[in-house]
């Protein structure tokens, strides 16, 4: 019982100070996707990218393939790690996931593709600000 309750509490777990380098590398990815989206009407496309917000949100890279890729090969590469605090980072995945959830719903559900394409442009504006400017609302 302790194992396992300590096992899912580290796996339910966002990590404190995060890697900048990481984080802007999922946001550029986030940001690519989101115009694929838009200048193509693949709305499939709102399932891995609501997925990934999701996981992120929950457990980190931990169940995010993008995180992990991000954190592990990309960030790397990319030079010294830039640690920044982990709770805005994680309130802006919960924003992500709020918001590429309500795209997919409104979407793949409702048929509403103009309302689901003003969402999915206000989730590329914030992923654009972090990826390119490290800003990040969260």
């Amino acid at each position: 019982m302790f194992v396992y309750h300590r096992t899912m509490r580290g796996l339910f777990s966002f990590p404190n100070p995060v890697n900048d380098k990481a984080a802007r590398v999922v946001a550029g990815v986030v940001l690519v996707t989101a115009i694929t989206v838009l200048a193509t009407s693949w709305y499939w496309l709102l399932v891995p990218l609501a997925y990934g917000f999701w996981a992120r949100l929950l457990t980190g890279p931990t169940l995010s393939p993008l995180g992990a890729l991000a954190q592990r090969v990309v960030a790397p590469r990319l030079g010294a790690s830039k640690p920044v605090p982990g709770p805005p980072k994680r309130f802006a995945q919960g924003m992500g996931a709020a918001f590429s959830t309500a795209a997919l719903i409104l979407a793949l559900v409702a048929g509403a593709h103009t309302a689901a394409d003003v969402v999915l442009a206000l989730l590329a504006v914030a992923a654009g600000l972090e990826s390119l400017f490290a800003v990040c609302l969260g």
